[in-house]
Formats: structure tokens, C-alpha cells, sequence
């Protein structure tokens, strides 16, 4: 299995002290934790991309070109680019560019957002998110594989002889396409026969096996490779300690607050994927997808997942609020006592000589 770490970049008071760093040191770390997860051997390091609410991710191509400049090796990525909200010809510039500028270390992942308010601060109608989603993503695939493309759609003017500049590093990158709560991007995955990365953040599994099924039916019904069909994974939080106990105790006050905060910011809203449906972190640990306990636990957890997902690329979040050095400390710890046991046990030809779509610039060992 392939491991990544995503930062989508949240900035918000620590919920029992109420510390707030600063925004330029909240992003500063951002480029620190790049340049330890690639140091601890991780595959993958991503940021999102969000408009509103408490983060400052808002200008993701800024911060990857931070990412690609201060590291040497590790694939660089998104969860996710807003592709409903972007011009599909600046995403094609912007990206080309951070895949020059990375050496040929980029992948992206497209999604709709999980965020209502970003439409209207773009002038669009959030009834239309999956025909914004389906028609800029046909045209920047278009974008990044030809040269003088002529384009008649919906949403975007039509285009003659368009080419975009600078070309990808070596042929287009891989886009994966992100998973929560809709058949569409699973659908828009499966007839390009690209891989998707399933949230698995907020519900029971059951909720995101149902789209990773269907992904899988439609993949083989569009005539694609099964084998090709790579799956990525999320996760509810980690933390990691010497005990199930501590962990628990010392994650407590994050996880619970947060339930509650996503509660109280979608009251009355019964839409799948707004809140938490595991609101204590006794549930969370017990039968959701938080990583919370001793590294073997943890192990143990992602291994029972995988026997459901079957997924390739195990993606991992710490919470920003903790303290620096126990930020630091948590992922050294999964690196070094989480990974080697999930690693042991699950093999994937994700981004090793055996798969066709690697990034040309991405040097993991295998």
C-alpha cells in the first residue's frame, strides 16, 4: 500500500486554549510537514483547496509551488482541486506549471468541493455542480493531451485552436476523481477510466463501499482495465499514542468539538457527508474511520478497511491544532511503526514500474 499525508489547510483556535497561530506560520508549516513526510518516506503529500470557512487553502497552485520547490521527491497532489468552480483552461496552465516546476512529481484529485458557499462567491449556481464538474473536466483532459482543440460546450465559450502553455512535463498527469456522497464523479471516473480517491471521512463505510462498488461495475462496463482501477482512501483524523486509553483521552476535546461544531453548522440539513456521523470518539474509534490509538491498532484498522475498499493509497490527516512537535512526532510514528505493518500485509502496483500512469518524476522506491 501507498501512503499520503493531505493538509486541507484549516486555521482555527485550538478548541480548549483557544490558540491561533498565525496565518504565515499555519502555511509555513504546510512547506515544513512536506519536507518531513518526504524525509519519513511518504508517497504522496496534498493540499486542498477550499473558499470558504476557516482555511487558507484557497490558492492551492500557489502553495504546490512552494511544495515543489522545497522538495525533491515525493508526488505532489490536491483533495481536492474545485474543478466546479475553475476555468478549465487556467487549471491546465497552473498545473502544467507546477508539473514543470516539480520535475514531473504532480497528480491532482477533481471533486465538486463539500463546501455550499464557495458558489455564489463565484457567481454560480450550486443546482448545477456535477454539469460544472462533468464539462470542465472533459475539457481540460482535452487540454492537457491536445494541442489546437476546438471546444463547444455548456458553461464554458467556445474555443478554436486553443493550447494551453506551458505543456505538461511528460504527456498529461493523472487526475483522480474525489468520492463522498454521489454517483456522478464515481460515473465520471469510470467512463475516462481514471481512479478515484474515496473520502472516507464522515460516514460509515458502508456509505462509501456503495460508490466504490459502482466505480468498479462501471469501470469494467466502459471496457477499462480492472487492474487500472486504482483506489484511494481518506480517513477520519490521526493520532497516535502508547496506549488505546491515551489516544482516546488526548483526542477527546478535538474530535468531539468538531462533531459538534459540523452539527451545529448544518442543523437541520439531513444531507450525507455534512456532519459526523460518529459524534463520540469512543463510535469514531469503534466503528468509524478516525486512526486513533497505538500505532498496531491503527495498523490493524486501515488492514480492515482494506478488506472492504480493497484500496491501493491510504491518505492520513493529522489535526492542525495540536502541538508542532506532537504534529511531528504523530507522523514519524506512523511512518515508522504504522505503515511497515500495513505495508507487510497489502501490495499495490500504484505508482511502481507496473503502473502505466506514474509521474515520470516520481523516484519512491518500489
Amino acid at each position: 500500500m501507498r501512503f499520503q499525508v493531505l493538509d486541507i489547510v484549516p486555521h482555527s483556535p485550538h478548541p480548549v486554549t483557544g490558540e491561533l497561530i498565525s496565518v504565515h506560520e499555519r502555511l509555513e508549516r504546510v512547506v515544513e510537514t512536506a519536507v518531513l513526510v518526504e524525509r519519513l518516506g511518504f508517497d504522496s503529500y496534498a493540499v486542498g483547496e477550499r473558499h470558504a470557512g476557516e482555511f487558507v487553502s484557497s490558492a492551492p497552485t500557489v502553495l504546490l509551488g512552494a511544495l515543489a520547490n522545497a522538495t525533491e521527491r515525493i508526488l505532489l497532489s490536491t483533495g481536492v482541486t474545485v474543478l466546479s468552480l475553475l476555468d478549465p483552461v487556467r487549471v491546465a496552465e497552473d498545473y502544467a506549471t507546477i508539473d514543470q516546476l516539480s520535475g514531473g512529481r504532480l497528480e491532482i484529485v477533481i471533486g465538486k468541493g463539500n463546501e455550499d458557499k464557495h458558489f455564489p462567491l463565484f457567481g454560480l449556481d450550486i443546482g448545477e455542480q456535477y454539469e460544472y464538474l462533468t464539462e470542465n473536466y472533459e475539457l481540460l483532459r482535452r487540454l492537457l493531451r491536445e494541442e489546437d482543440v476546438a471546444w463547444e460546450g455548456t458553461h464554458h465559450a467556445d474555443l478554436t485552436a486553443a493550447t494551453t502553455f506551458p505543456r505538461p512535463f511528460d504527456g498529461p498527469f493523472r487526475i483522480w476523481h474525489g468520492s463522498a456522497t454521489s454517483t456522478a464523479a464515481v460515473d465520471l471516473a469510470a467512463k475516462w477510466g481514471d481512479p478515484i480517491f474515496t473520502a472516507n471521512a464522515l460516514q460509515p463505510r458502508e456509505n462509501y463501499l456503495v460508490l466504490i462498488d459502482r466505480y468498479r461495475e462501471q469501470l469494467a462496463a466502459h471496457g477499462h482495465d480492472p487492474a487500472l482501477g486504482y483506489v484511494g482512501s481518506g480517513s477520519g483524523g490521526l493520532f497516535l499514542a502508547d496506549t488505546d486509553e491515551e489516544a482516546i483521552t488526548q483526542y477527546r476535546p478535538l474530535y468531539e468539538f468538531m462533531a459538534a461544531k459540523l452539527a451545529a453548522a448544518h442543523a437541520g440539513d439531513a444531507r450525507a457527508g455534512k456532519t459526523m456521523a460518529f459524534t463520540t470518539i469512543e463510535d469514531a474509534v469503534a466503528h468509524g474511520p478516525a486512526l486513533v490509538g497505538t500505532p498496531e491498532r491503527v495498523a490493524a484498522k486501515i488492514l480492515d478497511y482494506h478488506k472492504t475498499y480493497r484500496h491501493d493509497v491510504q491518505s492520513v490527516s493529522v489535526n492542525p491544532v495540536l502541538p508542532w512537535a506532537q504534529q511531528q512526532e504523530v507522523l514519524t510514528r506512523f511512518a515508522e511503526e504504522v505503515a511497515p505493518l500495513v505495508r507487510r500485509e497489502v501490495f499495490s502496483t500504484l505508482w511502481g514500474p507496473q503502473d502505466p500512469g506514474r509521474a515520470k518524476g516520481f523516484t519512491a522506491a518500489d
